[in-house]
């Protein structure tokens, strides 16, 4: 079969599940909405073979079926079985060998399947695309994969230049949701990859209907699905819980010891940091006229009494919009604390308070246990508890806590439906052997 005509954009409904029956539940509700292509995403096909395939070609036969194979090498092989397994399309990687590209196009032409030429990672995304075009390819993918979307990055820029430099339809991936749609087709885009945004909603068809709707130019307000970068990086935290980030942070980030001496509240914010002896309030709250509004105070005070913050503190840092206070020490004023609404965390509390002697430092690492926190790391509080993130990793663990809240809420959607947690994620198939 040769590439289906493209007089219009398309979407292509990307199903990257390590489980057959989730991507055939997504792909049951999503497709009816209008959704014309469906893509075996390689995470899939790694966990379920080209038999995910087969099933998608028989469930739904009017779709064009794509087999996300990443191909890099033994391309006529692996073209010909992604054909006798149902597929429309097969992908192979631009960066494999000009020797492997053109067997693969030798092979779709033989058995009748397109070949789309999948971009990532190559030096000169418009460069290759030339290339591969020459070699015969059907169409070029341009696209950002999850892993640097994490990181905030988007393809809009290399999709214009990829779209500018080829005569071939182009398909462009990486993030892609209703709310962006829009820019990936007046960016030249004719076949926009969508898969998380629909694959984790909890109403796939609803979400489906959505995309559509904007493909089609209806106005979309933006989502949670939306990757940022850091000057945006709050407005995901602040929607994230501390397991989402522990989660994110491969089981890690949590802090140990720490009390929320203002439950429901949130804390949220980079931190500036004290160094100082037990009780001696001086330098903390010399700190607070060094905070930015959003800044978080972490004071380090040897996990020892009496206490060195209190209502005047709190009212102060309140005053100064500070994201809150995490303390290895002891506070007081509780009552002033609950009516300012300031988030404070604490290893202790007491009624009695130390001296203002000036002992200790600004702006150097302290320990808040288990973790060192440097001035500029992120920290953020709820009902669970405390995580800290480190500096250089805060984008990245927004975006892939995000991600997992999203994958979170379409599970509670399916548990909600009647489905068990245990068999949504199929425990028993994936136990280590």
């Amino acid at each position: 079969m040769p590439l289906p005509r493209l007089d219009r954009p398309v979407i292509q409904l990307a199903l990257d599940f390590a489980n057959a029956e989730q991507a055939l539940r997504v792909a049951g509700e999503a497709l009816p909405a209008g959704i014309p292509w469906v893509e075996a995403g390689t995470p899939l096909i790694k966990a379920e073979g080209l038999e995910v395939v087969r099933r998608l070609r028989a469930a739904f036969p009017q779709a064009v079926v794509v087999a996300d194979m990443k191909c890099m090498d033994a391309g006529r092989v692996e073209v010909e079985l992604a054909k006798k397994a149902g597929a429309d399309v097969v992908t192979v990687l631009a960066a494999a060998s000009d020797a492997t590209i053109r067997d693969c196009v030798d092979a779709g032409r033989h058995h009748g399947i397109a070949v789309c030429a999948d971009l990532v990672n190559t030096a000169d995304p418009a460069a290759r695309a030339k290339q591969v075009e020459a070699l015969g390819v059907d169409l070029v993918s341009v696209h950002t994969p999850i892993d640097l979307q994490m990181h905030g990055q988007d393809a809009l820029a290399t999709l214009r230049a990829v779209c500018a430099a080829v005569a071939i339809p182009v398909s462009c991936a990486g993030g892609l949701s209703a709310a962006t749609v829009g820019a990936a087709v007046a960016a030249g885009a004719k076949v926009l990859i969508v898969g998380g945004a629909i694959a984790k909603a909890p109403d796939a068809r609803a979400e489906a209907a959505a995309t559509l709707a904007a493909l089609a130019g209806a106005p979309v307000a933006a989502g949670v699905n939306k990757r940022v970068g850091l000057d945006q990086v709050r407005s995901i935290l602040v929607k994230v819980s501390t397991p989402n980030l522990s989660d994110a942070l491969h089981r890690g980030g949590a802090v140990r010891g720490f009390i929320d001496r203002n439950p429901g509240t949130k804390l949220v914010g980079p931190a500036v940091t004290v160094q100082c002896a037990p009780g001696d309030w001086s330098k903390p709250v010399q700190a607070i006229d060094r905070c930015q509004p959003g800044d978080v105070l972490v004071i380090d005070a040897g996990d020892a009494y009496p206490a060195l913050w209190g209502g005047l503190a709190s009212r102060t840092a309140k005053v100064r919009q500070l994201g809150g206070v995490v303390i290895r020490g002891a506070c007081r004023d509780l009552a002033e604390i609950h009516a300012l609404g300031l988030p404070v965390w604490s290893t202790k509390t007491c009624p009695d308070a130390g001296e203002p002697r000036g002992h200790g430092v600004i702006g150097v690492a302290v320990t808040v246990d288990p973790h060192t926190v440097h001035p500029g790391d992120w920290l953020v509080g709820d009902e669970d508890g405390l995580v800290v993130i480190p500096a250089a990793q805060v984008v990245e663990a927004a975006n892939r806590a995000a991600d997992i809240l999203e994958r979170e809420t379409r599970l509670a959607a399916e548990i909600d439906a009647g489905r068990s947690l245990a068999s949504i994620a199929e425990l028993r198939k994936w136990e280590m052997r």
